[in-house]
C-alpha cells in the first residue's frame, strides 16, 4: 500500500509514535544526507512476527543464520561488541547495567518505507495500520526526570589511562586503539521518545536510529555506517577524525582544512583504512579490495568528520552473516592489531561496552544489508532506570592526552544538551 501524506516530517513523528506503542521497533532515519548507498530515506519496523535473541558463549551468528534461513524477507537487529569473544579468544568481564542480549533480531509485522516524498507501507493489516497513524497525537513529551550524568572516570583517571596505553604503543604491543569510556546515571524515568527526537533535531546524521527491545532502548545520533552490501558489492565507511564546528562561516571552513590536512588524523584514519582492506580480503573476489575515497571530510551539524569509503565485491554464495562475523567488531571501534587492542581496552576500560560499539540495521527482502556503528547513543534499560552513554577516540603514539579529552567531551556535546533539556 502506498500513500502520499502532505507531511514527511510529521508523518515520521506519528508513525514511530505508533511503533513505540509496540514491544520491539526500530526506526532508521537518514536525516535527508546524500548517500550514494541508501535505499530510502526512512524504514519504520514494528510488531514481532518472529524474533532470535542469543546470549550464548558460542553460536550466536550460527543462530542468526537459522533465523534468516527462516525469514527471509526483512529483519532488523543488532549485534553488541562483547560478540567479539565468539569470533576471538576474547572475554568481557568489566560491569554491564544496560544488559541487551549480545544478539537480536525480528521479523516485522508492519513495515514503513519512505523514499522521495512516497511511503510504502507493507502489512497484512496496512489500512488499519494508516489509520491508526493518522489518529496518533504527537505529546511532547520532553519533561524528563532525575537525570544526574557521572562519568566513570574523572579527568585524572583518564589522563592517566591515556598516557599507560601510550606506553602500550611505545613497547610495540599496538599502534592505534580507540579507548571508551562510560558516562551514566541511574535512577532514572526518561521519555525515550522524547529524547530521540529532541537528539535528532540537534544532532540529525545519516544513520540516526531508535531501536526499542522490550524494556531497552537504543537512542542514537551515529554518523558512521559499518558495513553495507548492494548486490555483490560491500561497502565500509570508517571514521577516525573529528573537529568542531564553528558558526563563523570563515572560520568553520578553516577547522575542516585543517582536519583534512591534519597529520594525526590523516594517521589514525589510514590505519582503520588498512585493517578495514585487510578484513575485506577474506572474502572478497581477488584484487577487487578498494578505497574508494580516502580522507573525506564530511561536516554533520554538530562536528565535521573524517570518513574513508573501502568497497570490494564478492561471490553471491557467500553467507551476509560470513560476512558481518569476518568484519565485526568494526576496526574503527577496536583499533590495530585488532585482537591485541581488543585484549588492552578490556583490561583499561572499566565498563562493558555492550551495545556501545556494535552495530544495528537489516537485512533487506533482496538480501542486501546496512547496519550502522553505534556511537554518539544512549542506551537506557527502562525496568532498571539506568541511562549509559559511551565515548571514545583514537589513541596513537601522537596522541595528546588532554586534546583526546577534550574531543570526547565534543562528542557527548549533543546528548548532554538533550538530557539537560537544553
Amino acid at each position: 500500500m502506498q500513500t502520499n501524506p502532505s507531511n514527511i516530517s510529521e508523518f515520521k513523528i506519528k508513525a514511530l509514535s505508533y511503533a513505540n506503542t509496540f514491544d520491539v521497533c526500530c526506526f532508521l532515519d537518514s536525516n535527508n544526507y546524500a548517500d550514494p548507498y541508501s535505499n530510502f530515506d526512512a524504514i519504520i519496523a514494528f510488531g514481532c512476527a518472529d524474533k532470535t535473541e542469543s546470549d550464548e558463549i558460542a553460536n550466536s551468528f550460527e543462530k542468526l543464520k537459522q533465523f534468516r534461513e527462516k525469514n527471509d524477507n526483512w529483519i532488523f537487529g543488532g549485534f553488541s561488541y562483547d560478540l567479539k569473544n565468539q569470533t576471538e579468544d576474547l572475554s568481557s568481564n568489566n560491569p554491564d547495567f544496560i544488559k541487551f542480549p549480545d544478539l537480536f533480531f525480528f521479523a516485522p509485522l508492519h513495515l514503513i518505507i519512505i523514499k522521495n516524498d512516497k511511503i510504502e507501507i507493507k502489512s497484512n493489516h496496512a489500512d488499519s495500520v494508516l489509520k491508526m497513524i493518522n489518529e496518533t497525537e504527537i505529546s511532547d513529551g520532553r519533561s524528563n526526570k532525575n537525570i544526574n550524568i557521572r562519568a566513570r572516570l574523572d579527568k585524572k583517571a583518564y589522563l592517566n589511562n591515556i598516557n599507560k596505553i601510550k606506553n602500550e604503543i611505545s613497547l610495540g604491543n599496538i599502534y592505534e586503539t580507540n579507548f571508551c569510556m562510560e558516562f551514566y546515571a541511574d535512577d532514572c524515568d526518561i521519555s525515550t521518545l522524547g529524547i530521540f527526537r529532541k537528539l535528532n533535531e540537534k544532532s540529525p546524521t545519516p544513520f540516526a536510529n531508535y531501536f526499542k527491545w522490550y524494556d531497552k532502548y537504543i537512542i542514537s545520533a551515529t554518523p558512521e555506517r559499518f558495513l553495507a552490501r548492494r548486490g555483490n558489492k560491500i561497502i565500509s565507511q570508517p571514521i577516525k577524525g573529528t573537529a568542531k564546528r564553528s558558526g563563523n562561516i570563515l572560520e568553520d571552513i578553516e577547522i575542516k582544512n585543517r582536519l583534512f590536512k591534519h597529520p594525526k588524523e590523516r594517521q589514525e584514519n589510514v590505519m582503520i583504512v588498512d585493517l578495514v582492506r585487510n578484513d575485506l580480503t577474506k572474502f572478497a573476489k581477488k584484487g577487487t579490495v578498494k578505497v574508494e575515497e580516502l580522507f573525506g571530510v564530511y561536516s554533520f551539524k554538530q562536528v565535521h568528520q573524517m570518513v574513508s569509503t573501502v568497497i570490494c565485491e564478492i561471490e553471491e554464495k557467500i553467507n551476509n552473516i560470513d560476512i558481518i562475523k569476518s568484519c565485526f567488531p568494526m576496526g574503527s571501534m577496536t583499533g590495530a592489531p585488532k585482537i591485541k587492542a581488543m585484549q588492552l581496552m578490556e583490561h583499561y576500560e572499566n565498563r562493558k561496552r555492550g551495545m556501545y560499539s556494535g552495530a544495528v540495521g537489516y537485512f533487506s527482502d533482496n538480501d542486501d544489508f546496512d547496519f550502522n556503528v553505534i556511537i554518539r547513543t544512549i542506551l537506557y534499560n527502562a525496568s532498571e532506570k539506568y541511562l549509559s552513554f559511551h565515548v571514545g577516540s583514537a589513541i596513537t603514539y601522537h596522541a595528546e592526552a588532554n586534546q583526546e579529552y577534550e574531543e570526547c567531551l565534543l562528542k557527548t556535546r549533543a546528548i548532554l544538551e538533550v538530557l539537560a533539556n537544553k
